[in-house]
Parts: C-alpha cells; sequence; structure tokens
C-alpha cells in the first residue's frame, strides 16, 4: 500500500498534490499556462506593433536639439548637461538627467532609446491597470491587464500623427512622452499600500516623483496637478472609507510636491531666460488666450475624430466583459460615472493651460506640434479605456444577449487598430533607413574632413517628420547649425546643396 501511495504521484514536492487527470490543484486554480484568457492572447498583437517598432530604431540617427546635446555630454558630462538646462535653456534638471542617461552613448544611445523606453512604459502601464483592478476589487483572467495596457501603450505611441517625434526622437520622449508614463507609475504603490510602512513609502514615492515631474516637464506637471484636484473632490463619494485618509494625504503630498518642482524651475536662471527669449509674459493676453483656446479646440477635434483610438475603447469593452466584482453591481455605476466625469473636466482644463502654456513659444504651431499633445493624451486614452469598461459593465447587467456582439465587435476593433499602427509605422521604416544611410554617409565624410584640418564644413540637410534641420526657409534659419560645428569640432557649418 505504502508503495502504491508513494508511486502514485512521483517525484512531486510535498504540499504540491494536483489532480492526476487534469493537473490542477485540489483548490481548482490551474496552472498559469492553461489560465491564460484569451484577451491575454490577443495583447500579442500590440506587442508585436511594439516590437516591430523597437527593430525600426536600429535606423535612428541624430537630429534636432540632439545635435546640441551629444557634443556637450561628451565634453563636459553630466555636470555641463544639467549647467546647460539649469543655467541657460529652462531650467528642467531631471530633464537634463535623462538626456545624459542616453546621450552620454553618443549614437548608440540614441537608438536604444525607442525599444527601452518602449519595454519600461509597456511594464509601468501593466503594472498601473493591474494595480487599478485590485484597488477596485475586480477580478479578471490572467493576461487582460496586459490585452489593456499593450493597447494603450501603442496608441500612445504609435497612434500620433507624428510617431517619430513621439517615439523615436529622444528629446522630444523624454520631455513628453514619458512623464505621464511616470506619473502613473507614482500611484501603483499608493494602490498597492496595505501596511503603515507601505503606506509610508507609498507617500514617499508620491513625494519624489512629484518634485522629479516639476523638474521634467510643467506641461504634465498642470495634467497631473489637474488629475490630483479632482480626485480630492471627488474623494468623499468615491474613495472607501477606510482608505480616505491616506488616500487624500497622497493627493495633497502629489500637488505640493509638483507646485514645488514648478516653483524651483520656474526661478532658475534658465527658465527666465526662455521666457524672456520666447515672450512668455504675452501668455496670459486676450489675443493669446483666445488664439489658445482656438488652438486646443482644433486638437481636440483631432483626437476626437483619429479613429485609430476606438483601440482603447476596445480595449475597455474587454476589460468589462472580463471583469467581475464591484462594478456588476448597479450602485457603484453612480460612482464611476462621477470619476468619468471628473477625469474628462481635468483633461479639457489642463489640456487648455497646456496649450496656454505652449503658444508663445510654437504661435500658431502649437496645433500642428503634435509631441506637445502626450502630455494630456495619455490621460485621453486612460479616460476611453475606463468608459468603454464602465459602459460595458452596465450593458452586461442589463443585457445578456449583447455579450457575443460585444465581444466580437472588440475583438474586430482591437485586432484592426493594431493592423493600422502596423501599416503606419512599415510606411515610417523605409523613409527612416534612407536618412539613415544618408546621414552615415555624410557624418563618414565630415569626421575625415575635420580629422584632416578643416575648419569648415558643407552639411546636407537631411529632413525626417518635421524635424529640426540647419537651413530652413530658404537657409535663413540657420539653427542648429552652430551646435553640428560643435559636434565634429570646427568652426562652422555651410549649407550643402548635394550630399558629398
Amino acid at each position: 500500500m505504502a508503495q502504491a501511495q508513494g508511486s502514485a504521484v512521483p517525484n512531486q514536492h510535498p504540499g504540491d498534490v494536483r489532480d492526476q487527470r487534469t493537473g490542477d490543484a485540489p483548490d481548482g486554480r490551474k496552472p498559469w499556462w492553461r489560465t491564460l484568457s484569451g484577451a491575454g492572447l490577443l495583447s500579442l498583437l500590440p506587442l508585436a506593433v511594439l516590437a516591430f517598432a523597437a527593430w525600426n530604431a536600429r535606423w535612428v540617427r541624430p537630429g534636432g536639439d540632439d545635435w546640441c546635446f551629444l557634443p556637450v555630454v561628451r565634453d563636459g558630462g553630466l555636470s555641463a548637461m544639467v549647467g546647460k538646462f539649469y543655467l541657460h535653456d529652462n531650467g528642467r534638471i531631471v530633464n537634463a538627467v535623462l538626456v545624459w542617461i542616453y546621450a552620454r552613448f553618443g549614437v548608440a544611445g540614441q537608438q536604444w532609446f525607442a525599444p527601452v523606453s518602449g519595454v519600461l512604459m509597456l511594464a509601468l502601464l501593466w503594472a498601473f491597470t493591474a494595480a487599478v483592478l485590485s484597488a477596485a476589487r475586480l477580478r479578471a483572467p490572467r493576461g487582460v491587464p496586459l490585452a489593456a495596457a499593450s493597447m494603450t501603450t501603442a496608441l500612445f505611441l504609435f497612434g500620433s500623427p507624428n510617431t517619430y517625434k513621439t517615439f523615436y526622437w529622444p528629446a522630444a520622449s523624454v520631455s513628453h512622452t514619458l512623464p505621464p508614463v511616470f506619473a502613473c507609475a507614482a500611484a501603483v504603490p499608493v494602490l498597492r499600500a496595505t501596511s503603515r510602512r507601505g503606506k509610508t513609502l507609498a507617500l514617499l514615492g508620491v513625494v519624489i516623483t512629484g518634485l522629479s515631474l516639476g523638474l521634467l516637464s510643467e506641461e504634465t506637471s498642470v495634467v497631473a496637478s489637474a488629475v490630483l484636484a479632482g480626485a480630492l473632490l471627488i474623494s468623499g463619494r468615491v474613495f472607501p472609507r477606510a482608505r480616505r485618509r491616506f488616500l487624500r494625504a497622497c493627493c495633497a503630498a502629489g500637488v505640493a510636491s509638483l507646485a514645488t518642482g514648478i516653483l524651483i524651475l520656474y526661478t532658475s536662471p534658465g527658465a527666465q531666460h526662455r521666457r524672456e527669449r520666447k515672450h512668455a509674459s504675452t501668455m496670459f493676453t486676450p489675443d493669446s488666450l483666445l488664439a489658445s483656446l482656438h488652438g486646443f479646440g482644433q486638437i481636440a477635434a483631432a483626437l476626437l475624430t483619429t479613429w485609430q483610438y476606438l483601440g482603447a475603447v476596445a480595449a475597455g469593452v474587454i476589460l468589462g466583459l472580463l471583469t467581475r466584482g464591484p462594478l456588476d453591481r448597479p450602485a457603484p455605476g453612480k460612482k464611476g460615472g462621477l470619476v468619468a466625469g471628473a477625469a474628462l473636466c481635468a483633461l479639457l482644463v489642463s489640456g487648455y493651460v497646456c496649450t496656454v502654456i505652449t503658444y508663445p513659444v510654437f504661435g500658431a504651431h502649437v496645433v500642428s506640434s503634435t509631441r506637445l499633445w502626450n502630455d494630456y493624451l495619455l490621460l485621453y486614452l486612460l479616460l476611453l479605456v475606463y468608459v468603454g469598461a464602465l459602459a460595458t459593465c452596465a450593458l452586461r447587467s442589463r443585457v445578456r444577449r449583447t455579450r457575443p456582439v460585444l465581444t466580437a465587435g472588440a475583438v474586430v476593433a482591437y485586432a484592426l487598430v493594431c493592423v493600422a499602427l502596423a501599416a503606419s509605422l512599415a510606411d515610417l521604416e523605409p523613409r527612416m533607413a534612407t536618412r539613415a544611410h544618408d546621414w552615415d554617409r555624410q557624418n563618414h565624410w565630415m569626421r575625415g574632413q575635420a580629422a584632416a584640418g578643416a575648419r569648415t564644413l558643407p552639411y546636407e540637410r537631411l529632413p525626417l517628420s518635421k524635424m529640426t534641420e540647419p537651413f530652413r526657409h530658404g537657409g535663413r534659419a540657420k539653427w542648429p547649425a552652430s551646435c553640428i560645428a560643435d559636434y565634429y569640432k570646427v568652426r562652422h557649418v555651410t549649407q550643402a546643396t548635394k550630399l558629398p
């Protein structure tokens, strides 16, 4: 008998008794590979788009502000980069540190920035989605949070009219793409904290993130402050009573730390110089405020008519179909509507304020400079996911027959959006490759000439996706020609009509 019992479960660890027919644990749990839901498999589509985009990053070459960052980091290191930003450019100390992290590796750092940052953003949004579901006491099959996070990441990075500046250009990504994701990441420990120590660490993380964002991106700080202020206003009706005091403290600490960071940035010599150079004092004139309102209206219209963003709604529908918990009951739906309304108000207010801030610098081009939208675009996408989930939960509880139709529609929309994003990247890839080949050839020639003692070099413009190149407007706009000269250690760079 003892031998029969011993041979029934060979090589099995004590306490890991499983059903010999199904392989399931006695409590009904299944191995992770058998509980992976269809939504988890569906997430392979946006993940494939992200992998394709990361592979194309091998064609990234310096352009625009990169020309000015690379020689500073090469010749002076971190201290020179921080001094340039804090004392002369804009006061963004954290921005300078992030630039130094990738620019210290030269062109290779430019190429690796997009894949590394893309994976980082996906991981942070995945963690954020899972934390939100856990805090809301919602249960979902494995893979559902990844399906929502991967689609949101893909739309955020590749749904823009100018993917190159959003994803591939490090200078823009550091200032406008990464900061909103960092803001979401700060919420993860807050939502997960249960012990006293965990809450203390979470509160500390909020303060550090707020200070860092204030010294990294004024626009993202505005968006985060609007969201936190809205959360405080509705906290009495939304936050659970047991955690209300802690969550309110986190919101207040976030607003205070953001304001502190912005104050340090605003009083910096670099920010003062930037305001004088860009005539920032005009931002509150009636003409500027009206022009900003008109510009934000055009931006809002563009976002509302970008059909690819339906992928966020589809991800929300999938969440609503597959999650179980308090949202299945009618009462929390009122809280859900209140949260959606507060998020919409925060989006509209912060989006307009961001436009007001940037209008003196960009003027009418604030509408076409799509990288500036990213500071509040992520909030828009998360709102679409939330509304899709909320509406689906409400509909599911009333009409059960709609489930197959909703499922089929969400899956088709999810897949079509991924195909559209991949097609857009496929169209961009050959243009990136052409510029990379031309850049490499010209770079090799210019380095050889500089090593031979040349003091003045011709430079052929290599424009891509509205990247800033010298000698625009018939040669009148020379910036950043002086930075290119510093990069090759020559005195002047002149306009060339043909590649060497």
